[in-house]
């Protein structure tokens, strides 16, 4: 599974179709599933995105919590019921569903954000304001990370 870095700005067609960023369609050349899986963010106003196989991760990962829990419930809801498999056409496009463009608040542009093991789609001009506070609240907290080999 490749990494999903930088930031791309693309904008959607007179029929809605958008191009996913040629670096991130380049990090899924590994993957069974030609596309991406996009849903909601519960965190923030924008869409995320992922690989199929890291997807797969994430239900492993909620096998591993109570089956009756109630967390589980609301995850699952929110990530599973909620997931749009998308596969690119031939040029590395996807149409994002219009109930996900009016959750991030997308009309005629998109930011593509990368995220690591994943990736979220935004309105520029929110992500441009969220950043501004992620930089100031991480000056505040000075987060160290450990890296190990």
């Amino acid at each position: 599974m490749g990494l999903f870095l930088s930031s791309y700005e693309n904008r959607l067609d007179t029929k809605g179709r958008i191009s996913v960023p040629a670096a991130f369609r380049s990090s899924l050349n590994n993957e069974n599933f030609p596309g991406v899986v996009l849903y909601r963010s519960f965190t923030h106003n924008c869409i995320e995105g992922l690989s199929m196989s890291r997807m797969e991760k994430i239900a492993n990962a909620t096998d591993k919590m109570g089956m009756f829990d109630n967390d589980l419930d609301d995850l699952t809801a929110l990530v599973f019921a909620d997931a749009r498999p998308l596969t690119f056409d031939v040029t590395g496009r996807i149409i994002i569903p219009p109930e996900l463009l009016k959750h991030a608040n997308i009309t005629d542009t998109a930011l593509f954000v990368g995220r690591g093991n994943s990736f979220q789609i935004w309105n520029p001009s929110d992500f441009a304001n969220a950043q501004k506070n992620s930089l100031s609240n991480l000056r505040k907290i000075r987060p160290s990370l450990k890296i190990t080999d």
